[in-house]
């Protein structure tokens, strides 16, 4: 199993590059920075943790194909690629309805899109004149003026139709989980989609809300706000699937949709940060992602709040996990 680390540009670029570094110098594997117009441009961003480090891999994680063009991007993540000296990585997905109504945006046939968008930046990154009739690109003939090798395309994915295109068309998937029962349903679906192309080799990512101190009870009480969120946005089914009681739900839509962080913070059951988080002391980390293991998950991403104090955590992760446990 690898190790990831998920940077969300609304801190200053020279913040993230330090834990970028601190997060090399600790064993994790890949660097995944997110790509929302509010926060600092995810390539500028990208392009300066490559300047500053030697052997991790970095990307979006994750872009869609709503806000920029397939070939932009295509460019973006090449030129990444070769000032990382081939370690770039692309992180894509169908996008966020609510973030693309606010830009005007219609939020239409994701799946499809994002099948065309991948297959142009495939032909593009092969050295191809790209020609595509598609229903949401038309390519007459485009081609890039440098070349670059295979870069590993992960398709962000939760819905039915979208694991199955992620087995089909992706290299990885980043599934938004913490628990084992939600991959033991992700997972299967990923398999269908592998088997229709013949692929074997593919990388199941758990992309987490993640905490960890050695004071357990620090550690969740940092998660608890991104776990109100992640309550927040799931479906029944999820609540279903986690015996998690509707009520408690409601308390926490009603605490958010006020704003009222603090009643959202106590609102949030300890069943909640089983289903939707790894946190607390190192122990209890450890056994959750050894329980993601067994069902299938080949790389974390330790995504936000990553612990009540980044650096703090990033080496605890380091120190107590990668070293001690040999992820």
């Amino acid at each position: 199993m690898s190790f990831g680390i998920e940077f969300l540009p609304n801190m200053e670029v020279e913040k993230i590059v330090n834990y970028s570094c601190l997060a090399e110098e600790n064993g994790f594997e890949n660097i995944w920075v997110t790509d929302h117009y509010n926060n600092r441009n995810v390539y500028a961003v990208l392009a300066m943790i490559a300047a500053n480090t030697n052997r991790i891999k970095i990307g979006p994680g994750v872009t869609n194909s709503y806000q920029i063009h397939p070939a932009v991007t295509a460019s973006a993540v090449a030129t990444i690629n070769e000032l990382s000296k081939g370690r770039g990585v692309l992180g894509i997905g169908p996008g966020d309805k609510t973030t693309l109504s606010k830009l005007g945006i219609k939020f239409e046939k994701p799946a499809k899109r994002l099948k065309e968008a991948v297959d142009i930046i495939k032909g593009l990154w092969a050295g191809e004149s790209v020609k595509y009739d598609g229903e949401f690109f038309d390519i007459n003939g485009a081609k890039m003026d440098f070349k670059t090798e295979d870069i590993p395309i992960y398709i962000g994915a939760q819905g039915p139709v979208m694991l199955k295109i992620a087995g089909m068309i992706g290299d990885g998937v980043l599934i938004n989980a913490s628990n084992p029962k939600d991959f033991e349903v992700s997972i299967p679906l990923c398999k269908e989609g592998m088997k229709e192309v013949g692929r074997e080799d593919f990388d199941i990512v758990a992309y987490t809300c993640f905490s960890i101190d050695k004071e357990s009870k620090k550690a969740k009480n940092a998660a608890k706000i991104v776990v109100g969120f992640i309550v927040a946005g799931s479906p029944d089914i999820v609540f279903e699937r986690h015996n998690i009681d509707l009520e408690d739900v409601k308390k926490i839509r009603e605490a958010l949709g006020r704003f009222d962080f603090g009643t959202l913070k106590k609102s949030v059951t300890d069943e909640m940060l089983d289903a939707f988080s790894i946190c607390g002391s190192p122990e209890e980390c450890i056994e959750k992602i050894e329980k993601l293991y067994k069902v299938g998950v080949t790389q974390i991403v330790a995504g936000s709040p990553v612990g009540p104090n980044m650096e703090t955590s990033i080496k605890i992760i380091g120190e107590e996990i990668l070293q001690t446990k040999g992820l």
